[in-house]
């Protein structure tokens, strides 16, 4: 290294390397214990480096977006006048790729999250260089910006990164999540909050529906398919449900290898066959609405058609107001009143006296909570189970407050494992210890008021502040009853 202050730096950080690969290898020094307990000290000292590890190495990947972007603009000054913008971008991606080294595409991909970490991103910048979240938490923050304006994608940021920010996420923080949380987390913000209407943007991307195939090694393939939400959700959860259906002790396969069993048979099963080889009587253009049980949260002014505000499909997360009003007309075999509180949109508390949770109860803790509490765990709440926080027989209630859905894996973790729920709340999953005692917090929902049509916010000069409805000739139940009963007209 040219710099001796670049070269002593990074051999001071070599040190500090080896003094800690001595700790965890048992030949460094160990951390005081309890009643001389080694085996303790040397557990908790492994768990303060993964925890340092992980702030290190987000302060890494900072300290290297500064230094590519840096790189870039140096060589974009250095270059000569007349000096193609194009071979220029290849010769700094070249660069970077093989300083790292990388290959060219991940260096393209590398150089664009740092040119935005650095420009229009300080906040993320600043979280990744404290070690507060990691350089996955801060692509996810690149990507879900890069399709909001400036003052959208400050907006996003002050959200998730500023917890002085009103009605900021700040009760479960980016960086305490995994960044495949994160993601579905800021997605679902920036759907709520785009410039363009959801609508418009969904019909944009059904234009683009479409099956992928790609050979894989061992023989083996991957078949994927771009599909409008509703129906993707839809067939997940049906092929989830016949793969729960088969397992049993006779039944070897896994629940991944049944769900894969079972959807090659959907597609390759055998039946009447037409002359075009689809199914005797079916059009094969047309796709059924879904019928597989899906939970979708209409905003009741959005479910009317007053306001385009959008829905939230369990598993998904928030789709366009005109899906959710088809899947109610068209694919619901049941309705669930759920109460919400107008503040914060989040839902009210449904209390019972008897150890069994009625149906009503699951579905309000599947709203409550969105999937498995367990922090990281992405199972949705379709098939998880409800547990007592505090058992039954110890004086737990069957309220929302003493209940969680952990899935079948956390549940026996809970039991087996030696880690414990912390209490819960009317809006909010529980917690966990662990077995070392260290607490973690649960991912909580992100909920936001309701939106209220433009005819009925509260308008200045009237008596109490809200228009007149017999006044203004309006009727929303009348006018959405009818768009709902006539949704395919």
């Amino acid at each position: 290294m040219r710099n001796p202050a670049v070269a002593k730096a990074y051999a001071d950080i070599t040190a500090a390397v080896a003094v800690l690969a001595g700790v965890v290898n048992e030949s460094g020094p160990r951390g005081l214990s309890p009643e001389g307990d080694p085996l303790w000290g040397l557990s908790e000292d492994c768990l303060d480096i993964l925890t340092g590890a992980a702030g290190a190495d987000a302060q890494m990947a900072g300290l290297k977006a500064q230094a590519a972007k840096k790189y870039a603009d140096t060589a974009q000054a250095m270059a000569a006048p007349d000096a193609s913008v194009q071979a220029q971008e290849m010769a700094v991606r070249a660069e970077v790729g093989c300083a790292l080294p990388i290959g060219d595409r991940a260096a393209g991909s590398f150089l664009g999250v740092s040119h935005a970490l650095t420009s229009t991103l300080p906040l993320t910048l600043a979280a990744l260089q404290s070690g507060t979240i990691s350089w996955q938490h801060a692509r996810v923050m690149a990507d879900e910006a890069a399709t909001l304006d400036r003052a959208g994608a400050a907006t996003l940021e002050a959200h998730f990164l500023d917890p002085d920010t009103p009605g900021s996420a700040s009760e479960c923080p980016a960086g305490e999540m995994p960044a495949s949380r994160f993601r579905h987390r800021a997605r679902t913000w920036r759907e709520r909050h785009h410039t363009e209407s959801i609508e418009k943007r969904h019909a944009k991307g059904v234009l683009d529906r479409r099956v992928e195939y790609a050979p894989d090694q061992d023989g083996m393939a991957w078949l994927s398919a771009y599909l409008p939400a509703d129906q993707a959700v839809a067939i997940w959860n049906r092929t989830t449900a016949i793969a729960r259906g088969l397992q049993g002790p006779a039944e070897s396969r896994t629940l991944t290898q049944l769900r894969a069993d079972v959807f090659a048979a959907a597609l390759l099963g055998s039946g009447n066959q037409g002359s075009n080889g689809s199914a005797e009587g079916s059009d094969p253009g047309q796709v059924p609405p879904p019928r597989a049980e899906v939970l979708v949260t209409v905003p009741v002014f959005s479910l009317l058609g007053a306001t385009d505000e959008p829905a939230m499909l369990d598993g998904y997360g928030p789709i366009p107001a005109s899906m959710a009003r088809d899947l109610v007309a068209n694919g619901a075999d049941s309705f669930y009143r759920v109460l919400i509180d107008p503040r914060d949109g989040a839902p009210l508390e449904i209390g019972r006296s008897s150890y069994r949770l009625s149906k009503a109860m699951r579905q309000w803790l599947r709203l409550r909570d969105g999937k498995c509490p367990f922090p990281g765990c992405s199972n949705n709440s379709l098939y998880n189970e409800a547990d007592h926080i505090l058992a039954w027989a110890k004086g737990g209630t069957t309220g929302v407050s003493n209940l969680g859905q952990p899935c079948p894996k956390h549940h026996k973790l809970r039991h087996n494992g030696g880690w414990q729920p912390t209490p819960a709340t009317k809006t909010e999953p529980p917690g966990w210890i662990s077995p070392s005692g260290r607490r973690y917090t649960s991912e909580h929902q992100d909920w936001e008021p309701p939106q209220w049509p433009t005819r009925l916010k509260p308008q200045e000069g009237l008596p109490d502040g809200y228009p007149d409805l017999v006044h203004i000739g309006l009727s929303l139940g009348e006018e959405g009853l009818e768009r709902l009963l006539h949704a395919r007209a």
